[in-house]
């Protein structure tokens, strides 16, 4: 009798979720975020945007059948193809990608409308490989995983995901999580100054999500994944940049700036969701309360090859419990 008082009561466990952004391209951390379903127990996994990297490394392939290639400053010569396969494998776990060619594809990569093509059809094969890793490693689990490009991901690389039977395309759609919670999800951003695809004016962005939250049936249990940050809610601090887009310094060294949406910030504001999913901004790891939502950005640490998440358990009408996690 007194062992039965002492010990603590259990609560039934809420749905879990695992949100991770901003990998951009690392092999490394997608294949975590993978294996995190398992080791977390997690219901839903959701990568939130900022999917694809930003670099292609061409290896060339010499007429001796052997391989060089230069890639962070330190030239590569004479691999053999177990080098090679050694040293892709460091490249897509930083994020970028690698095509093999000939000397006289190499000359032809100078032109940057062929250039752009290989690299758009490149990033469009990644994707379709990591959706096909996440059939293979979850289908069975009962375990949902959503997608979603975010601002400086390629439109093309939209019917990547779609095509998939299991993984599932969350952009611009109101998804129902289980019989409590809903989802709306964009990975489109308020303007930057490097004109991505994925970008419109903030009246536009903000009538973007409110179509989305239009059916809503309880904004009390309303997941958001927003890619950009709610403006001024300190997970939007980054670097701020001159018109030459150059550091800004100051006496306490690099001047830190807001560059988050004001739509999604006024969106969280009237709408008062449960949650705000985040990211965009890689420095701007954190929480924060607007009003009754809990906003969280992970942030991203992708170039480390560590992935950045945060594991959050859903309650009815609340969040039971949120954390940070790595590795």
């Amino acid at each position: 009798m007194i062992d039965r008082l002492l010990r603590r009561p259990t609560r039934p466990r809420g749905p879990r979720l695992l949100f991770a952004t901003d990998i951009h391209g690392s092999e490394r951390c997608f294949r975590k975020f993978l294996n995190a379903a398992s080791l977390y127990k997690v219901d839903y996994l959701i990568m939130g945007g900022d999917i694809t990297g930003k670099m292609l490394v061409p290896i060339l392939r010499r007429a001796d059948g052997s391989f060089e290639c230069k890639y962070g400053g330190v030239e590569y010569e004479d691999l053999s193809e177990s080098a090679v396969a050694d040293l892709i494998k460091r490249i897509r776990g930083f994020g970028h990608y690698t095509v093999t060619v000939d000397a006289d594809e190499l000359a032809r990569m100078q032109i940057k409308e062929h250039q752009d093509r290989v690299f758009h059809e490149v990033v469009h094969k990644s994707i379709e490989d990591w959706v096909a890793l996440a059939e293979e490693r979850l289908r069975g689990t009962g375990i949902r995983c959503f997608m979603a490009p975010g601002n400086d991901d390629f439109l093309s690389i939209d019917s990547a995901i779609t095509s998939s039977s299991y993984v599932e395309f969350a952009e611009n759609r109101l998804l129902q999580l289980d019989e409590t919670h809903e989802m709306i999800t964009t990975g489109y951003s308020n303007p930057t100054p490097w004109d991505t695809e994925r970008e419109l004016p903030e009246e536009e962005l903000r009538k973007r999500i409110d179509e989305m939250a239009k059916p809503v049936k309880n904004f009390q249990n309303l997941v958001a994944v927003l890619h950009a940050p709610p403006y001024g809610s300190g997970l939007d601090n980054a670097p701020k940049l001159s018109a030459s887009l150059e550091l800004t310094l100051n006496a306490g060294g690099v001047e830190m700036a807001p560059v988050g949406s004001t739509a999604v910030r006024e969106f969280i504001e009237t709408a008062q969701p449960l949650l705000g999913l985040h990211g965009h901004v890689h420095e701007g790891r954190g929480t924060t309360m607007i009003g009754r939502t809990l906003c969280l950005n992970p942030g991203s640490s992708y170039t480390e090859g560590i992935l950045s998440a945060a594991l959050i358990e859903l309650g009815d009408g609340c969040v039971l419990s949120h954390q940070f996690v790595s590795g």
